[in-house]
Parts: C-alpha cells; structure tokens; sequence
C-alpha cells in the first residue's frame, strides 16, 4: 500500500528538471562542454584510478589485453569488407549477396564495356530509377570511345573513376563513395552505382525517378484564407515547400536515419541564429539514440521522442501545411519532417498553439480573436457539458430551474436507466458514427454520419432510451469537438470527456473538481523538449501577444519568451514605417 500511494504521489510532486533529462535553461544559447564539467573530471579520475590499482591482478590485463587485440583485428576484418575492392568480379558478387539478387527481382546489375576496354557495371533498384536518365546520361556516355581520348592520351595520369566524374557522365549529383555501408543505403534510396575494374571506389549517380504524389489541397486543415499548398509523402518536395516559403540562407536542414530495417531518412530544419541551440542538439540526440527496426513517418517518429508518452495530451505539433511549418521556424522552434507521411511536427510546443490555425493570422486581428474565443468556448463543451449535465440531474437538482427541472423528469418518466447509463449509450453510439464515417470511403461516410445519428436519435427517443434532452447535450457536444482545430488534442479530450463524466455520476460537481485538480495537476507536470506545457501562464514569463487574445500583428515584435531564443527581436517596435513618414511631413 505505501508503495501505490508513493507512486501516486511521485505523479503530482514537482521533480527537478536536471533529474528527468533535459531543460531548457533560461539565458543559455551556447553548446555545453560536457567534457569539462566537474562530474566527467570525477568520472575519469574514478576510471584512472581502477586502472591503476594493483589489486586488479596481472591476469586480468593480460586478458584485457588478448581481448582488445581480438577485437582490434575483428574490427579491421570489418573494415577491410565494407571497402570497394578494386577487383570487379569481387564488387559485382558483394552486390549480388547483399540483395540477394539471385531471387530478388528488384535489384538489377548491367554489366558493359567503358569505351569498348575496360569491364564495369551498375547496380540499381528497378522502379526507383529514372531508365532515361541511366541509359541516354549514363550509359551512352560511358560506351562512346571519344569521350575518352584525353584519358588515354594523356597515359592515365588520373584514375578512370575520378576522369568520369569530371569529364564524362553530365548529372548534377555524383560523388565517388568507398565505403559499401553507403553505397548500399543509396542504392536502397534511388541511386546508381557505378564500379569500374581496377578503381578502389566506385560512383554514386543521383538517378531517382519513383513515382510521387503531386502537391494537393491540405486535407485536415482547410482554411478559407490563406495557402493552398500541403505536404506530400515526398521528403525532399516537403522541403522545398517551406524553402519556398522562408527563402533565407539560414535555413538549416539536417538529414538523419531512422529505422534500423527501413533506413528511411527524417529532416531536422531549423533557423540558425534564432532557434536555441540546446533544443536542436535535443532534437538530434533523440532522433539519434533510437533504436527501432520501422519509422514509417512523423507519427510513429513523434512517439519515440515525446517527454510525457503516458499523457493524453500531444506534446508535438502536428500539421500538414508549409506555411504554418515556416510560421514556426521563423518563431525560433525546431520542424522534423520525415519520409511516408504528409506532416511535419513542429517543436516545442505549449497547450495554446493546439488551438492555433495558419488562419488566424491571415485575418484582422478582431476575427482572428473571436475565432479564437469560439475554439476556447467548444473546448469547454465539449469536455464538461455532458459531466455538468450528469452532476446537475443526479445530485443537484436545486441549481435547475422549476419549469427546467419539471420539463427533464416528464421526458424521463419512460426511460428505465440512470442518467450516466444514457449519456454513457449516447457518447459511445456517437464515437461509433464518427469512426465509422470517417473509415468507409468517399461520400458514403458523410452520408452514413449524418443519416446514421439522425435515425439513431430519432428511434432511441421513440422507443424510450435516451430522452430527447439528453440527444441535444450530446449534439452540442459533438459540435463543440468539431471546433478544435488539433486532431490529436481532440481525442484526448474525447477521452478525459469519458473520465468527467464518470467522476460527475460518483459525487456530481465535487467529482468534477477532483478530475479537474487531477488534470491540472498532471498537465502543469509536462514539458515538452524543456518547455513547460502551459507556458507562458504556468509557469508566468513574459506576455505573448499572440496567445488567446490575438494582438494587431503589428504590435508582435517579439518571439515567445519561453523558447528562450538568441534573436528575440522580430520587428521593430514602429514597423509600420509610413505612420513616422505622415508624422515628419506633417511636423515640416
């Protein structure tokens, strides 16, 4: 029993940051020097000194010994295989065994003749290449004899490897790799290897022509102003998109590998001079320590380096639109875009960026507000109205108004379960429509939402159920859901909604204050990549002018001051320059 309660209290107990891993810290831009801190010199002293005990014995360094020579050669083994030979029978059957190209019908070999003289062969992924690209720029060159005159002419001053790659193949991207561990991962991604007898090294050809998705309207989040533009599946055109957007020199973007199996490649970009630092080296170190053999996409990526993964409560920012991805690189945060899937996640984040649209911005700030108040206004709907409605039918019956009150129990004389039975039947129908519409395909799932509650409602109340007050609760709630412009956040309300409503059939509105303390509680418990999660209200920092209450986007000349960026500035305090000019003419 104490160990549960221990348990129970650690949830709600504030820890130190350094305890959990990293923190943000407040006026700290610069790389930490983990080699020079007081613990690394006590570490190394304590290692120095088990080295050189004499209690160690001389049998055990000689075993120490034998082993690290055995592991030394082992190694050198190693190496010595992931390098080209520069026999070609040797490169061509390292290629064949890797794919497994004797029942792999996707790999393919060309073995031919460079200048009718010398034995080479490319290797590929059939249905990854461009076939006109390899055979007119690639091959036709490389089998015309008089592209190859000054190389025989001037006696083989160069190799024949480093002579194509200057003066004969004309693709835009080819580098000469040596190591197979490379040449393997490039090949797996589209590209062309090229080996020639007798070179130690062979040519990676950029020749990738898969076929993609063309650039389409956002699905999920469709705005009436604003950009046209979603991501695609496409990594490299996601990219683009936001270089398109954010044309500044600064723009960093950082290619990593995920997926031990799948070797697919994610993207960090971030602006260099305004985003921190430290959150950047965090993002990589994450992405970096994973060990997982499938990433298929941001989603699966967002799960393995999220602070908080038993919290309902999205701690990444999911969104599928360039030009709100670039909104956020300008403000200092950290994009991750990663093969498979047309989203990019922006970090870090705070709980009222999950109530947030690209929109938001492109209207007068008046609208902006009042859209903004709407979202605010459904949230609360949604999560509290039908565990207001349980609490008030059940246990506070005297808050109701008379005739209210009278009109509920003549609609409940023939309904033979409890209100939190009703609303619990309702909700989890309404779950079903909602899934149900969204998983059958085309119109038939607007149809079947739509159709599918009417009839629902319609015979529950007909046949003495539900009552008809308690369709329309449910009803509201459902809109107020709709209104959260974040998928994720929305279906971590739907969930906790189950939790209120539950607490309010036990012990009515305290039962709800319970589930509210317990909520906030563990939501100010959260942080996401050294940002705390209600940040800038809890903890309190300096006010945001783009919050809820949305400011005229003249007076935001400052980016957040949670994500403790180098350059703050981002306007300055006049940028509406022609208001000085009208004062100065008026003055002369």
């Amino acid at each position: 029993m104490p160990g549960i309660l221990d348990n129970i209290k650690s949830l709600f107990t504030y820890k130190p940051a350094a305890k959990q891993g990293f923190e943000l810290l407040e006026g700290r831009h610069e790389g930490i020097d983990r080699e020079n801190t007081p613990e690394a010199h006590n570490i190394k002293a304590t290692e120095e000194d088990k080295e050189t005990t004499p209690e160690a014995g001389s049998s055990k360094t000689m075993n120490d010994s034998s082993n690290k020579d055995n592991d030394k050669s082992a190694s050198t083994k190693q190496k010595q295989n992931s390098k080209v030979s520069n026999e070609l029978t040797y490169n061509l059957d390292k290629i064949n065994k890797e794919f497994a190209s004797s029942y792999n019908a996707d790999i393919i070999t060309r073995k031919f003749k460079i200048c009718n003289r010398t034995d080479s062969f490319i290797a590929n992924i059939d249905g990854m290449v461009d076939r006109t690209l390899i055979s007119d720029f690639i091959i036709r060159p490389l089998m015309d004899s008089s592209n190859f005159n000054e190389y025989f002419n001037k006696s083989h001053l160069t190799s024949m490897v480093d002579y194509i790659n200057d003066s004969v193949i004309s693709v835009s991207e080819l580098d000469k790799v040596m190591d197979y561990d490379i040449i393997l991962s490039r090949i797996l991604n589209g590209d062309t290897a090229l080996f020639v007898d007798g070179c130690d090294a062979c040519l990676m050809i950029n020749t990738r022509g898969y076929e993609k998705r063309s650039i389409d309207k956002p699905i999920i989040e469709n705005v009436v102003m604003g950009s046209q533009e979603g991501f695609t599946e496409h990594l490299r055109t996601n990219i683009t998109l936001i270089r398109k957007i954010i044309k500044n020199k600064n723009l960093i973007s950082e290619m990593l590998n995920i997926g031990d199996a799948n070797h697919a490649f994610c993207a960090v970009l971030y602006l260099n001079g305004i985003a921190n630092q430290e959150v950047v080296k965090e993002v990589k170190r994450r992405i970096k320590s994973i060990n997982a053999d499938f990433i298929n996409g941001d989603g699966m990526l967002g799960q393995y380096i999220e602070d908080s993964p038993f919290s309902l409560f999205p701690q990444n920012l999911v969104t599928e639109r360039p030009d709100r991805a670039a909104s956020f690189l300008m403000d200092g945060k950290v994009i991750i875009i990663a093969e498979g899937t047309p989203f990019a996640e922006a970090v870090p984040i705070t709980f009222y960026h999950l109530l947030q649209t690209s929109e938001d911005s492109m209207l007068r700030w008046q609208y902006g507000t009042f859209l903004r108040i709407i979202r605010v206004f459904g949230l609360l709907v949604s999560t509290l109205l039908p565990a207001m409605y349980v609490a008030l039918v059940m246990f506070h019956q005297e808050m109701i108004p008379t005739e209210l009150l009278a009109s509920i129990a003549r609609t409940k004389e023939n309904v033979p379960f409890p209100t939190i039975v009703e609303i619990l039947l309702l909700e989890i129908s309404f779950e079903l429509i909602r899934e149900g519409g969204i998983r059958v395909p085309g119109v038939i799932g607007q149809t079947l939402g739509i159709i599918g509650a009417l009839i629902l409602g319609q015979a529950a109340v007909a046949a003495g159920l539900v009552s008809p007050i308690l369709i329309i609760v449910v009803a509201v709630t459902g809109l107020g859901s709709f209104a959260i412009p974040n998928y994720p956040l929305g279906i971590g309300l739907r969930m906790i909604r189950f939790f209120f409503t539950l607490m309010a059939g036990i012990i009515g509105f305290y039962g709800i204050s319970i589930a509210l303390f317990l909520v906030a509680c563990l939501t100010c418990n959260m942080k996401s990549f050294g940002v705390p999660f209600l940040s800038p209200v809890v903890p309190k920092s300096k006010a945001n002018p783009d919050l809820i209450l949305r400011q005229p986007i003249w007076r935001q000349d400052s980016r957040p001051d949670f994500l403790n960026v180098p350059n703050r500035k981002r306007q300055p305090k006049v940028s509406r320059g022609w208001t000085q000019q009208n004062n100065t003419e008026d003055d002369k």
